[in-house]
């Protein structure tokens, strides 16, 4: 799993002109794209960096902070534009794979104790955040050897 990290004073996800998740104040942004071979174990650890990172200010984490969570899931993170001027989406996990994991990881944060909203998997989504730091962090689950 890959997950694109970014610390924001405040975040929104809007849908059809709904807003169906965010925060105001303190917490993270978590883009979540799955690959074809993840599992719980990749869920399991992503959970476990995006709830204990210290990555708010003053070196805390969400749950020490207990601060707010958004999780959208963005198949393009696993994008390929090496060749070419089109990229390809060999490596994103097709929907029926992804789409459970992404739920775990949210179902994850929350069994931690965490306040957590989403976005809505294989929606057009328009997601706001103000960036603060700018602070940004890419996680790569471990590849198994």
């Amino acid at each position: 799993m890959r997950a694109v990290v970014q610390r924001a004073a405040g975040a929104s996800v809007v849908v059809d002109g709904q807003r169906v998740g965010g925060f105001d104040g303190a917490g993270l942004v978590c883009l979540v794209g799955v690959t074809h071979d993840d599992g719980a174990a990749d869920v399991a650890w992503l959970v476990r960096k995006i709830a204990d990172l210290r990555l708010l200010r003053e070196e805390r984490s969400v749950s020490d902070a207990g601060a707010p969570v958004l999780v959208v899931s963005q198949f393009t993170l696993y994008g390929d534009a090496r060749k070419g001027r089109r990229p390809t989406w060999n490596a994103a996990a097709p929907g029926p794979v992804a789409e459970p994991l992404v739920d775990a990881v949210a179902a994850g944060l929350r069994e931690r104790g965490l306040e957590v909203s989403t976005g809505v998997f294989g929606a057009d989504m328009a997601v706001t955040l103000t960036n603060d730091g700018p602070f940004t962090l890419v996680l790569d689950s471990p590849r198994p050897s």
